[in-house]
């Protein structure tokens, strides 16, 4: 099939059913604490609409076994969530999902894979080496960083297990707990996954807006580069309107060992949104 083919093709409808337990375990794999009772207590749960991800992977994941592109070498560069509704505590998950757009730069395509729920939408961007060239539009730029200094600066500190825990969720690719694995995808040591560091910088970025992370409204943002678990987080954020921009860069592991590059783009052209408390 052609590249470009590939928009609009539907990738089918499932239903998951997740409980109580899966949702605190989220929790604490994004960086919850066992104080923050209504994220970790099932008495007082309220859930993180970022563990509707984990529930929706196996879209992104459909398009790659269909052979649409390369799974060794296409990578996740992005990705948004719209919140439509929140989270029962435990049920099930209607989800339908199609490739929305297809965009051609060249000497790679990006395959845009929405998934529909009644709570949300959620839209995989993945960068797909070698699939390009095929007289597609290139679609939009990457959105550039605001030129205005910060507004808000703060640090977060993964934990070394945390890349261990956040698998149990579902994505058990051995790249992010065999250091073998990560050898062969060119890492020098396991490395978290993207959605579990996005996830993670939106509890710190829902309190310094005075907001509850379970409020969350809409996010997005681009994986530049890998974290280490241990790694340290700078993220960096500008007001604009109701939402947040922002930007985060590691700051190398927070034990002395750095994972990477101090001062490196992890996240970039984020944009983060929480609902008014009612």
């Amino acid at each position: 099939m052609n590249t470009g083919d590939w928009r609009g093709h539907r990738l089918g409808e499932r239903t998951v059913a997740y409980d109580e337990r899966d949702a605190i375990l989220y929790a604490l794999a994004v960086g919850a604490a066992a104080t923050d009772l209504d994220l970790v207590f099932e008495e007082r749960l309220r859930v993180l609409p970022t563990f509707a991800l984990t529930q929706a992977q196996w879209a992104p994941d459909a398009l790659g076994s269909l052979g649409a592109f390369d799974t060794r070498t296409a990578v996740h560069g992005s990705q948004r969530l719209r919140v439509l509704r929140p989270l029962p505590r435990a049920g099930e998950l209607t989800m339908a999902a199609r490739v929305a757009q297809v965009w051609d730069k060249g000497a790679a395509a990006i395959f845009e894979v929405e998934v529909e729920s009644d709570y949300f939408v959620a839209t995989w961007s993945l960068f797909a080496p070698g699939r390009g060239g095929f007289g597609g539009e290139r679609g939009p730029s990457s959105p550039k960083r605001p030129e205005t200094p910060a507004d808000r600066e703060l640090r977060l500190d993964t934990s070394p297990d945390q890349a261990a825990l956040y698998r149990l969720l579902g994505d058990r690719h051995h790249m992010h707990i065999d250091p073998e694995a990560a050898k062969a995808a060119g890492m020098p040591r396991p490395f978290m996954h993207g959605l579990c560091t996005l996830a993670a910088v939106t509890l710190p970025l829902a309190a310094t807006a005075g907001a509850h992370p379970a409020d969350l409204a809409e996010l997005e943002g681009r994986f530049a580069s890998p974290v280490f678990p241990g790694d340290r987080l700078g993220v960096r954020g500008w007001t604009e309107g109701d939402a947040t921009l922002f930007e985060v860069a590691s700051e190398g592991g927070s034990d002395g060992d750095p994972g990477a590059p101090a001062g490196g783009t992890v996240i970039s052209g984020g944009r983060v949104r929480f609902a008014a408390a009612p």
